[in-house]
């Protein structure tokens, strides 16, 4: 044989050998369109490092935080759909077609689930000066005594600011909206009277609760968390028709193969029933799910039409 003809008959073999090579072969790319240490980087961390280990390949949590989520989400909807970049989502992900209607990706379209990660929990917090301690005091307060409440959230278009609208157009009410750059600002704001009301997640805020310096009116949830109880859901509240969860999930670019999706939903539905990281994430507050591909697309579905219809009825506008 030739030494050319041998020379492309190697090359030939082992360029089927690299594309016949399992998947992972190299280290995959987690992008977190949030600053780094909140609830959803902590989860997409949790989770990264039990699919590492279980699939032998580095998982490398990245942050590309900046305009509410946008900047990396679109890094990854524009990235080679070979498995080896993925997106770690949150309710904002699918918020966003409502505020940005000209983003340059399709928030469903454009990515393919892979599994809803957890729920976690939002609290409908109060300082304790105010007149009322029950969410139906508060609703009959702010009736009674229109224009004199306000309320803080991680910002315009942020999941504390919608899940809040959201009760105010079941419950009519008229709360002013105090957006801040973070939900540590707005906590810091509300534990000081600065502002009286604020949505805020749940385990940040516990020890403020317990030791009376917030009062927690309701949870921002479809149940009750198990690390508190004794806090009600809204629609328990006062609030019937009320149903929305803060969620985190995993996508990878639209036309990822199937094989390789299915691949990353095996390890991490493996992970999230592991008794390590479930005890893990419970701890932090979070509910472990671990679903399929089909069952988290229709949960974005749902949420896409929940959130465009409460920016549209609730006027909100990006800043």
């Amino acid at each position: 044989m030739p030494a050319f003809v041998f020379s492309i008959s190697l090359l030939f073999i082992a360029t089927m050998a690299w594309a016949q090579s399992p998947y992972p072969s190299r280290p995959v790319k987690v992008i977190v369109p949030l600053a780094a240490a909140g609830t959803g980087d902590t989860l997409a961390r949790a989770v990264s490092e039990e699919m590492s280990k279980l699939l032998g390949q580095p998982f490398v949590v990245e942050n590309r935080p900046g305009s509410g989520g946008l900047v990396g989400t679109e890094a990854v909807a524009s990235a080679a759909p070979d498995g080896y970049t993925l997106l770690a989502a949150s309710p904002s992900h699918v918020i966003n077609p409502a505020l940005h209607p000209k983003a340059s990706y399709d928030a469903l379209g454009g990515f393919e689930p892979i599994t809803q990660i957890a729920n976690t929990y939002q609290v409908l917090l109060a300082h304790p000066s105010v007149p009322f301690s029950t969410l139906r005091e508060l609703i009959a307060y702010d009736k009674a005594n229109p224009g004199k409440l306000n309320y803080g959230s991680a910002g315009t278009g942020s999941a504390t600011h919608l899940n809040m609208e959201l009760f105010q157009s079941l419950a009519g009410t008229h709360i002013t909206h105090v957006p801040y750059k973070g939900s540590t600002q707005a906590r810091t704001d509300v534990v000081a009277g600065q502002v009286q009301l604020a949505m805020d997640g749940l385990l940040p805020v516990l020890p403020l609760i317990k030791d009376g310096k917030l009062k927690a009116l309701a949870l921002a949830a479809t149940r009750r968390s198990k690390i508190a109880p004794d806090i009600p859901t809204m629609a328990e509240a006062g609030v019937p028709g009320y149903s929305s969860d803060t969620w985190y999930g995993l996508l990878a670019p639209a036309k990822t193969p199937q094989a390789i999706v299915a691949t990353l939903n095996a390890a991490a539905v493996k992970a999230l029933r592991s008794r390590e990281l479930n005890d893990r994430l419970v701890k932090l507050g979070a509910e472990p799910v671990g679903n399929s591909a089909a069952e988290f697309r229709k949960l974005l579905e749902s949420e896409q039409q929940l959130w465009a219809k409460v920016v549209k009825e609730s006027g909100v506008k990006p800043e």
